[in-house]
């Protein structure tokens, strides 16, 4: 059998082969031992259609040591975060595997203050993993399972409070939710209905059936672009399968895309609340660039969103969030959230009475380019240090990576975690100038 994926928030596998019952009980056993004691544990899942068996796995471990579970059934991962918190839990489990393909699942671990769990903790879970020692209750000590009779009530109230809901009612906003049989519907269709849209609805049955790739680009959403255009849409989301990403769709079936979810949410509520924004080093500039417009402190974290949260808190951050569509508002909570940035987007085009096209286009102007480049992990340091050698006119930083700086673009090489490659992502005004950079940096780490 192959390991599984393991990161210090979670991990993840195909189901079968690298994650099966006994991986999740583990881990999950693992994790307990790290929770507060007394405390229970939520588990959720997404639509997936592997999610009921290892939920079942996941309870059983659960209570097997001891804890008390609270089974909040399909939810999205947002959604699991607002429940830790309001149900006083020590923690939670949410069992996704985010936008990878069907054959794969996963783990994801919640602290008690609702969010995915920081570095120093998740490090503590897999080395007591690793170490594989359980300590299984006694018969009169075993754990209690009840379901949560509102998942999504208190996540609701808490995202409507972030706009004005009568002024977005009035709009009568023409909405396609893609929900791409994921987990994103339960609390989506309510969300929109409540805020008054007339909706067109695309996957909302969370049975994991996926309609197209998971993943929510532009490639595996093509033929939904389409449709939001000829259902007269105003504006099309689309979720990935546990609804912690967001990718946006224009009135005219263009797809905007992931990076613009966090640069559109940032633009609005700077306007009217100023304050600290965050972002991981591989996200688009376009937020930085609005900082500087607003006039507010801008602040790079390492990639991933424990890393991002933790920035957040430092700097005390009214929003934050990464590229890949996840946006964090504090005042729902510290977990990317696609509902929260479906209500902000709204919220912006009912203040701004036009349409989404527009808003797109007056925002900074840059160009991703995503590439993988083959290193040996032993190569890795002498790599990163000869790019630093090569692009000496750039302003380095190490914080994940090699980070290189200019005026107008930037180039990110930071090693992957599961293959013998390092990821190069470049941005600039024009896409040819960033594929410049990957190409330049792939033919100096071929001479290492």
């Amino acid at each position: 059998m192959n390991e599984p994926i393991i990161s210090v928030s979670g991990l993840r596998g195909v189901v079968g082969d690298s994650l099966t019952p006994e991986v999740a009980i583990r881990y999950v056993a693992a994790f307990a031992d790290t929770l507060p004691a007394g405390r229970p544990v939520v588990v959720s899942r997404d639509g997936r259609g592997t999610g009921r068996m290892l939920a079942q796995a996941v309870v059983s471990g659960l209570t097997a040591v001891g804890r008390d579970v609270i089974d909040a059934g399909i939810a999205a991962t947002p959604t699991t975060g607002v429940l830790v918190r309001s149900l006083s839990a020590g923690g939670g489990v949410q069992i996704s595997a985010s936008h990878n393909p069907a054959e794969y699942n996963g783990l994801k671990l919640f602290s008690a203050e609702g969010r995915v769990i920081p570095a120093a903790e998740g490090e503590q879970v897999l080395r007591q993993y690793r170490a594989g020692k359980i300590a299984w209750a006694r018969h009169d000590r075993i754990g209690h399972s009840v379901s949560c009779a509102d998942t999504i009530g208190t996540h609701l109230a808490l995202v409507l409070a972030t706009v004005d809901v009568e002024w977005i009612r009035r709009r009568r906003f023409r909405v396609l939710l893609d929900s791409n049989r994921g987990a994103g519907s339960v609390l989506g269709r309510q969300l929109l209905e409540e805020l008054g849209c007339e909706l067109t609805l695309l996957g909302d049955e969370p049975d994991g059936h996926f309609e197209h790739l998971p993943e929510p680009t532009a490639e595996n959403l093509a033929g939904v672009l389409s449709r939001v255009r000829e259902a007269r849409c105003d504006v099309g989301f689309c979720q990935d399968p546990d609804a912690d990403r967001l990718a946006i769709v224009d009135e005219t079936g263009r797809y905007i895309g992931e990076e613009y979810t966090l640069a559109l949410c940032v633009d609005h509520v700077l306007r009217s609340r100023p304050g600290p924004v965050v972002t991981n080093c591989s996200t688009s500039r376009m937020v930085e660039d609005l900082a500087v417009k607003y006039g507010v402190p801008f602040y790079r974290s390492a990639v991933g969103e424990a890393n991002v949260v933790d920035m957040m808190h430092k700097h005390d951050a009214i929003l934050g969030g990464e590229g890949n569509g996840g946006v964090i508002d504090p005042r729902v909570v510290f977990v990317r959230d696609s509902f929260v940035s479906m209500a902000l987007v709204l919220d912006a085009l009912a203040a701004r009475q036009q349409p989404l096209s527009l808003l797109a286009e007056e925002l900074p102007r840059y160009e991703i380019v995503k590439t993988k480049i083959g290193l040996p992990p032993e190569k890795i340091p002498a790599g990163l240090a000869a790019l630093a050698e090569h692009f000496a006119d750039a302003k380095a930083d190490r914080l994940d990576g090699l980070r290189l700086d200019w005026p107008a673009r930037w180039l990110l090489v930071r090693a992957s975690n599961t293959e013998p490659i390092v990821r190069a992502i470049a941005e600039a005004p024009a896409a040819a100038e960033a594929q410049k950079l990957c190409d330049d940096a792939a033919r100096v780490l071929a001479s290492v």
